[in-house]
């Protein structure tokens, strides 16, 4: 019986999956490349103006820019072949570092910026040559707007007819999930950094950057929950989606010699890869050559329908009322 799979022109979306990593692959280098000029420039900033705001800024680019790095490194391991000790391949390393994002999010980003926003409005310092930060941030308002666009247009091309909450929810390719929501969050940590400074240099308070730091540090945090609860869950073991479930659910129930599903399992040990475990009643009388012929057209049946489909394992068995 033939476990080898056919060559998958399809993802869990509907779109192309040459699309759909390419297209990770793209939003990826935009973002890393777009967040690691930024970086520099909020750096640039805080040495000039001494604002905290800013320095929550330049933490938060660089630790997007890593975060970005390791995303791609997670894609690169996942390539790797199949071995006796993980004989799935390595499709879920794509998970793994995606949470790893998360947590470098929260611990880098979010938690350094409450504590220094917390520092900043108990005890809050004069900032001066305010003109750099407004302009520094200006610039990377632009240069992050054109990172999350390329990332939306990628993204279209993969989530069919998905809402947004949707996507970022149910999909299984974790990366460009990730970068929309890390670009999202840096637009508005962006926009909250210059509302700060500008408060702070028409009131001549400079709590107000303070509170701007801590507003970045709260929304950081919460962007990291959301990503570790969706990265939990694909470690831990997702099944298909509801769409192909319902495909692979009709096609073994309507194949050949088959009288019943009694039940089927499935699992994504990589964002393109599922494996299929299933039951299944065929017709009284066939021999042992039938059932095995029977199974090999089933399961070419199921790879036509649901190309993602890899690994799959098809159990003859008859149907129990208890079962």
């Amino acid at each position: 019986m033939a476990n080898t799979p056919a060559p998958c022109p399809v993802d869990s979306f509907g779109g192309a999956r040459a699309v759909a990593a390419g297209g990770g692959s793209k939003a990826i280098l935009a973002a890393f490349f777009a967040n690691l000029g930024i970086a520099v420039a909020k750096f640039v900033g805080f040495v000039f103006t001494g604002s905290s705001s800013m320095l929550a800024e330049s933490i938060h680019s660089l630790a997007d820019t890593g975060n970005q790095a390791l995303l791609m490194l997670g894609q690169r391991l996942a390539k790797r072949d199949a071995t006796e000790q993980h004989p799935f391949g390595y499709g879920r390393e794509r998970f793994f570092w995606s949470f790893i994002v998360a947590l470098v999010l929260f611990t880098l980003g979010s938690v350094f910026s409450i504590v220094e926003g917390i520092e900043k409005i108990r005890h809050p310092h004069p900032l001066s040559d305010l003109s750099w930060a407004i302009g520094i941030l200006l610039g990377g308002i632009l240069l992050e707007g054109w990172s999350f666009r390329t990332a939306i247009v990628e993204a279209n091309r993969v989530r069919g007819r998905a809402t947004w909450s949707e996507f970022i929810r149910h999909s299984r390719s974790p990366e460009l999930p990730v970068v929309i929501l890390e670009d999202a969050g840096a637009l508005i940590g962006l926009v909250l950094a210059l509302v700060a400074v500008s408060l702070a240099a028409w009131t001549g308070q400079p709590v107000w950057d303070g509170i701007g730091t801590l507003l970045i540090g709260l929304l950081l945090g919460v962007i990291a929950i959301v990503l570790a609860y969706e990265m939990k869950s694909l470690l831990i073991g997702e099944s298909a989606t509801e769409e192909n479930r319902a495909k692979i659910r009709a096609t073994m129930s309507s194949a050949p010699h088959v009288v019943r599903l009694i039940h089927f399992r499935t699992q994504h040990i990589g964002p393109e890869e599922l494996l299929v475990g299933a039951k299944v009643e065929f017709e009284r009388g066939m021999s042992t050559v039938q059932i095995a012929s029977a199974v090999d057209g089933l399961e070419d049946a199921v790879r036509a329908a649901v190309p993602i489909v890899g690994p799959m394992y098809i159990e003859p068995d008859l149907h129990r009322q208890d079962a």
